[in-house]
């Protein structure tokens, strides 16, 4: 994927979407620069992530689990995803749900690393058949 920043806003310029949420999760977060989305390239982009939202510079989903040993399953694995991507979700942990947030202070708002991140995270929760 094309991301340029325009020199007035700092935000990514137009480029290929990605066509799927698959697609999106393959994507390298460690090589993806840190510019904040467009709102319509945003919008675009979430419509392959239904289930979470946008609040506050940053993107969202709550997961719920069946006891606390699935929970910290969960959150183990977005640990390792964030590690080995180098960028790091908030996480709100209770006994059998987990709240994940994603956004990229450095740019003030919602990056196509957070995007991709997500979409990382949802395949966490449906593999791919």
């Amino acid at each position: 994927m094309n991301t340029q920043a325009t020199a007035h806003t700092g935000q990514a310029s137009a480029g290929p979407l990605p066509r799927s949420l698959k697609e999106l999760g393959a994507m390298s977060v460690r090589h993806t620069p840190d510019h904040r989305l467009h709102e319509e390239r945003l919008a675009a982009l979430m419509t392959l992530l239904p289930q979470w939202t946008t609040a506050d510079a940053g993107i969202q989903r709550s997961f719920s689990f069946d006891d606390y040993h699935g929970t910290m399953a969960f959150v183990n694995a977005v640990a390792w995803l964030a590690h080995r991507g180098d960028h790091h979700p908030d996480l709100q942990v209770g006994y059998n749900r987990c709240t994940v947030r994603w956004s990229t202070h450095s740019a003030g708002g919602i990056t196509l690393k957070d995007l991709i991140c997500a979409a990382q995270v949802e395949a966490l929760q449906c593999p791919p058949a």
